[in-house]
């Protein structure tokens, strides 16, 4: 048996100091999954965004350059490059150069990286205060370059430029005609896998809908707690993609990650968890240690 290193995965997130979000938790959900994460830093903030007030934000972009240019004069390869939250418009062109850069080379299992594209932009049909139009484009034109995006609702409707209905208030026949015309639309943002999350339904069931590859497409439907801890979105895209790595196909992936969020809300509901600390993760992390004997994909 040849034995190699840890593959490494570019985390292109911000880092918030207080709330379990972005860094934070990519970095312990990868590494338990058995990945080395390398990250590039967005943006720096005293705490995340949501319920904290008087917060100190520090745009990274001069940084990333820096930063990335480093890795370049390494010669560093990736098994996955993973983007998600971006604090500027600016970032987009530094995003963009470094798939360009990294994302076509091989790593040390003969693989080209996995591009995941998070669409971090916006919730409850609202866009983030930090992010505008122009940015909203930006990150619209680099999910061309992914083969993988995971847009919640709100994301996907501003992705395709869909007015944004409250699905919970829909019949389910309604629901699947609109989300089914979102992942159709998506289709031609993304061509590879796409999952749309949060998607809600009547009687508390929370939905994802993942169109696959060979746009094969299903459905993740489960009973959730009604509170909504910021951070969780980027759990689940790091689950996913470890999952992936793992050699996971894409609707295993999706469902892993689906059942870990479901789990981790549930538990810190049950705790009293304050909402804008985010999930209690760490207890829940070992659930995620990398399964033995398995294929890297």
């Amino acid at each position: 048996m040849q034995y190699l290193p840890p593959r490494r995965i570019a985390a292109i997130h911000d880092f918030s100091c207080v709330g379990r979000c972005a860094l934070t938790v990519v970095i312990p959900t990868l590494s338990v999954m058995g990945y080395q994460t390398i990250p590039l830093p967005t943006a720096l903030l005293s705490s995340h965004t949501g319920g904290f007030d008087d917060l100190y934000f520090r745009d990274l972009t001069n940084d990333m350059h820096h930063i990335a240019a480093h890795f370049d004069r390494l010669d560093m390869t990736f098994g996955a490059i993973y983007t998600g939250f971006l604090g500027s418009v600016d970032q987009i062109a530094v995003v963009r150069e470094f798939i360009e850069r990294f994302g076509k080379t091989t790593d040390e299992t003969g693989k080209t990286p996995i591009i995941l594209v998070d669409p971090v932009m916006g919730d409850d049909g609202v866009l983030y205060s930090t992010y505008t139009k122009a940015l909203a484009n930006g990150i619209r034109e680099l999910s061309t370059h992914a083969r993988v995006i995971t847009p919640n609702l709100t994301e996907a409707c501003f992705l395709t430029d869909t007015p944004y209905r409250d699905t919970a208030t829909l019949s389910w026949e309604e629901v699947e005609e609109y989300v089914l015309s979102l992942l159709q639309k998506l289709s031609h943002v993304c061509r590879g896998e796409i999952v749309i999350t949060g998607i809600g339904l009547s009687g508390g069931i929370v939905a994802n809908a993942g169109r696959d590859a060979d746009g094969r497409i299903f459905w993740i439907k489960r009973t959730c707690q009604d509170i909504s801890y910021p951070g969780t979105g980027d759990i689940f895209a790091s689950v996913l993609l470890g999952s992936l790595m793992q050699g996971d196909n894409f609707e295993t992936a999706c469902t892993r990650a689906a059942d870990f969020i479901v789990l981790l809300i549930g538990e810190s509901a049950k705790i009293d968890t304050p909402v804008r600390m985010g999930v209690a993760l760490e207890p829940y992390l070992y659930k995620l240690v990398k399964k033995e004997n398995n294929n890297d994909n």
